[in-house]
């Protein structure tokens, strides 16, 4: 299937009112029903497309939404829905880090889209967060997650934490970070993909049960 096509068939995926979703939910975990979690499955279906889009140019574009669809196949999976925790919230980092496992064995964790993938899904997760309306409970979890990164970018090496500072939280260009610290984008994008390697194992006992 090409990408153009796959999008096509989004656009025939129609959101799931709530009480039918509720109904999905209680069939598949309670009744072990697997035609709803084809449904559930089918219905999240956008949330891949749209930690996707960044790396469309790729011509293995759509090897990296079968990553993505494997993500959210596992979230739909291990979701427990009397948490209270919107299923949005909890799929969306398995599926994006599907999609940067693969693209780190293909040897694609350096380029430019992997660093669009990480600011582009930095935005798209507030507008989660924004579109959902959150529940007191799902914004502690946010609130939670936040507190555990900041704690993580204050364990990082200097380097590291100025390089992810500059880029991520200031959204500086790589070669103007590169010039302040007197070291070569190379050097700089070595030190950014160290530090989220040694953010994601220091959240990764929280990201499991999140």
């Amino acid at each position: 299937m090409r990408f153009a096509q796959y999008v096509e068939e989004l656009q025939r995926i129609k959101p799931l009112e709530r009480c039918q979703e509720e109904s999905l939910w209680r069939a598949y975990k309670e009744q072990g029903d697997k035609k709803a979690r084809g449904l559930l499955i089918e219905a999240y279906q956008p949330l891949v497309f749209k930690q996707a889009l960044p790396y469309r140019s790729l011509q293995n574009i759509m090897d990296v939404v079968q990553e993505g669809t494997i993500g959210l196949i596992e979230a739909v999976e291990r979701y427990n829905p009397e948490r209270g925790v919107a299923f949005s919230l909890f799929a969306i980092h398995r599926i994006r880090g599907r999609m940067l496992d693969y693209l780190q064995k293909e040897g694609a964790s350096d380029s430019p889209c992997m660093d669009a993938m990480l600011d582009e899904g930095g935005a798209s997760y507030k507008e989660n967060l924004m579109d959902m309306s959150p529940t007191v409970a799902e914004q502690a979890e946010s609130h939670e997650l936040v507190g555990r990164l900041h704690r993580a970018m204050e364990r990082l090496p200097a380097k590291e934490k100025a390089v992810l500072e500059n880029v991520y939280l200031a959204s500086r260009d790589v070669a103007a970070v590169a010039e302040d610290m007197e070291l070569s984008p190379g050097h700089i994008y070595r030190l950014q993909k160290m530090g989220i390697r040694r953010i994601r194992g220091m959240l990764s006992r929280f990201m499991q049960n999140w």
